[in-house]
């Protein structure tokens, strides 16, 4: 893989049960290698309360309420050419809320939220039946090269 940049910053007031940098990086790298991108990549994280994931969400998807993961793809001036994919916030307690309900690990929430998240900065949706299918299947195959099991079945 070439270079790959992941930025992660935390806003919210503990970092309990929110995984490491290395982690998250680690988890953009597996999306990219699924989904084949070999050039350099640059993408920021920012982890999040409820409050700022609830405010974001209904600024930017006129949705009132905090959800798990909103994905901001760059959108950069014609011209420009830096390797920035865009942006990802991920609202901590709504993962742990998730995880909890779902019976999954945290930990194995939140490496498919990261990589649902990358794939949508790499043009991967879910809004048609089709799509969505691709985008899950190619989810479940990164996700089980790390050894995370499929979450779309329920346990």
């Amino acid at each position: 893989m070439s270079q790959l940049d992941v930025a992660v910053g935390y806003a919210t007031a503990s970092r309990k049960g929110i995984p490491a940098p290395a982690s998250f990086r680690r988890w953009v790298e597996a999306a990219l290698k699924g989904a084949r991108r070999r050039k350099a990549t640059e993408v920021a994280i920012r982890i999040v309360d409820a409050e700022e994931g609830q405010a974001l969400n209904l600024q930017y998807r006129g949705r009132d309420y905090a959800t798990n993961v909103l994905s901001f793809e760059a959108d950069l001036p014609p011209g420009v050419n830096l390797p920035l994919i865009g942006d990802l916030v991920i609202c901590a307690p709504v993962v742990a809320r998730e995880a909890a309900e779902q019976g999954k690990k945290a930990n194995d929430h939140w490496a498919h939220l990261t990589i649902h998240g990358t794939l949508h900065l790499l043009g991967y949706d879910h809004i048609v039946d089709a799509e969505a299918e691709a985008m899950e299947a190619l989810e479940t195959r990164v996700l089980a090269g790390l050894g995370i099991a499929d979450p779309y079945t329920v346990p």
